[in-house]
């Protein structure tokens, strides 16, 4: 399963050195679909997953974007070092870990 994954990826990476929209999208599915497959192995659930993680970029970037603003700072000036170190503060602070239900 990991070298169908593996194998998923290395033609995903050569669709875009190519630079074929339509290659890459198709490529972009493969990757996914494999990931799918071994979420379920694992038994665990891909879109409970997605969605862990879409509340974790959620709750970092309200955390950054925060931050910046108490900062008087604007995200648009900002170099992409200085968002990086309060993006690591911000997983420092990270609780998405915990699950929905449990808190834990």
């Amino acid at each position: 399963m990991w070298d169908k994954i593996k194998e998923e990826f290395d033609e995903l990476q050569a669709e875009i050195s190519d630079m074929n929209r339509d290659k890459m999208e198709a490529e972009f599915g493969d990757l996914f679909f494999s990931l799918i497959n071994a979420a379920r192995l694992y038994n665990i659930n891909p879109e409970n997953a997605l969605e862990r993680t879409n509340r974790k970029f959620i709750e970092r970037f309200n955390y950054l974007e925060s931050k910046t603003i108490s900062m008087g700072n604007d995200l648009k000036k900002m170099s992409l070092e200085e968002m990086e170190a309060i993006w690591q503060e911000a997983k420092k602070n990270d609780t998405s870990h915990q699950t929905p239900d449990t808190g834990h």
